[in-house]
């Protein structure tokens, strides 16, 4: 039996604080991608299932409100002790779940922890604001009127998480919520169900009331489809693809509610002549390799000024080979599976398009067959890929490199903006006023300057914009995005 499994192998729902298998009895084998084989069986929500989750949430939206701050923050500050007791369980869940090396699913496990207690330590500084009513003409009399703002719970969060982070994205969907006083409804991805499951289990050692916390899990047509019709539902927040974001962004909007996006990006790196070109390159492999490319902010194009692009090109490939591929339970392995099948075969379709193009392969570009059974990729660095290639267009999710060469620095800022993402950029230069204009015109939520597209600061400010995202993440951020502002006014003088 595998540490952190049910001891049957099929997990249950989470719902108004009772275990329970799935009514139709219907479950679904998740698959480690490292193996092929199945490690245990996913339970499938019915509709009705789904919508229960949201009545048992609702039922609970008065009393978790009410519950005060300092107690809240008691439970979550319990929560995160109990997640890094339990890190190296977590850990193992996630490599088998989806694939993440043993190293970087340590690492997303301690990140999860700090971020329950980031949102425990929001709630003592999250409040309104007052306003001088005397400062206003209108209406007559605020001459002896006391102005201030509260803010308060929204209601039913729906928190949808995606598969390259099934714990710490969850988390930063989850604990804000909690900490603002709303109840939550997790749809965590099919891939990984057992760590959301997890996640519950220490959440109801932790205290959380029954009924605020609720895990379904089931495919998104129906499922997710469900929890966000649901009358009840008040904030939709969602990890995932573009293209998922948008219907969900228009199925919440036929009935106002709230969302909060985190969608697709292809985040341009930018290497301008004069930048450290050994310390670029680490960057590189660590932005466009980490988790073998499937994070949205990963660095998915490569815009190299021409003077060093052999260089720099030659100096990736030579790092890429030497990065070991393996099973993700191994320690020592760097680059391990993709999520599934489909994923290889659109990496691989991506690569032949761009040699169609006349680009360069330095390095991989097949798929792996050295571990049968998995779904394994090879670090792949392609030079001289033309604007017009499919991986520079769509976002690709896998360990590919494309060098896209450039001469003038409005070329490569043209380049950089010229998609519908905007998500997270990077400039490496040494000439630090150049790189300050270049990132007041590059369009995105983030842009680092001598540091790599897939930084993020769990307690702040994170999202995208253009067609990456709505709103934004980051406790403080995500807490005023689940709270509504109201506005009190006091007559003192009682006229």
């Amino acid at each position: 039996m595998i540490e952190g499994m049910p001891s049957d192998g099929r997990g249950r729902l989470f719902v108004g604080g009772t275990w329970k298998a799935p009514t139709g009895g219907q479950y679904q084998p998740v698959i480690d991608p490292s193996t092929g084989n199945a490690i245990g069986q996913a339970p499938i929500a019915s509709v009705e299932e789904a919508r229960a989750a949201v009545d048992a949430a609702a039922s609970t939206e008065e009393s978790w409100a009410a519950v005060s701050g300092h107690q809240r923050a008691r439970i979550l500050r319990d929560v995160a002790q109990r997640l890094r007791a339990d890190r190296d369980t977590l850990a193992r869940l996630i490599a088998l779940e989806v694939g993440k090396p043993i190293t970087e699913a340590r690492a997303e496990a301690t990140r999860a922890a700090s971020v329950f207690d980031f949102a425990a330590e929001e709630i003592r500084l999250l409040g309104g604001e007052s306003y001088p009513a005397d400062a206003y003409e209108y209406p007559a009399g605020n001459d002896r009127r006391f102005l201030f703002t509260v803010r308060d719970p929204m209601g039913v969060v729906v928190a949808i998480g995606p598969f390259n982070f099934p714990l710490n994205l969850l988390c930063h969907k989850v604990a804000p919520a909690l900490a603002a006083g709303n109840p939550v409804v997790v749809k965590p991805t099919s891939h990984a169900p057992f760590t959301a499951l997890r996640l519950a289990h220490h959440l109801e050692a932790a205290g959380i009331p029954p009924g605020v916390f609720n895990v379904v899990i089931g495919p998104g047509g129906s499922i997710g489809s469900a929890l966000v019709e649901h009358p009840r539902t008040r904030l939709i927040t969602f990890t995932g693809s573009t293209e998922v974001g948008e219907r969900l962004a228009e199925a919440a909007g036929r009935h106002a509610k709230r969302v909060i996006l985190e969608l697709g990006g292809l985040d341009p790196f930018i290497v301008l002549e004069d930048a450290p070109l050994d310390v670029a390159v680490a960057a590189a492999v660590r932005g466009a390799f980490g988790y073998s490319g499937q994070v949205c902010t990963a660095s998915k194009r490569f815009l190299v000024q021409e003077a060093i692009a052999d260089r720099f090109g030659a100096a990736l490939a030579d790092r890429a080979k030497a990065l070991r591929m393996g099973p993700a339970s191994e320690e020592t392995t760097e680059i391990g599976p993709l999520i599934d099948g489909a994923a290889v075969d659109r990496v691989e379709r991506m690569v032949e398009d761009a040699r169609h193009r006349d680009a360069d392969v330095l390095t991989g570009g097949q798929r792996s067959h050295a571990f049968p059974g998995g779904h394994f990729f090879p670090p792949t660095v392609l030079d001289s890929v033309p604007e017009n290639a499919d991986v520079l267009r769509q976002e690709p999710f896998g360990p590919i490199a494309p060098i896209l060469r450039f001469e003038k620095i409005e070329e490569a800022v043209r380049i950089a903006n010229g998609t519908p993402y905007g998500l997270q950029a990077t400039v490496y230069t040494r000439d630090l006023a150049r790189a300050f204009r270049m990132a007041k015109r590059i369009r995105a939520g983030s842009v680092h300057l001598n540091d790599p597209t897939n930084l993020r600061w769990d307690a702040l400010p994170f999202g995208g914009v253009k067609e990456s995202g709505l709103g934004r993440e980051g406790i403080r951020d995500a807490m005023l995005e689940m709270t509504e502002v109201k506005l009190i006014s006091v007559n003192y003088a009682g006229e």
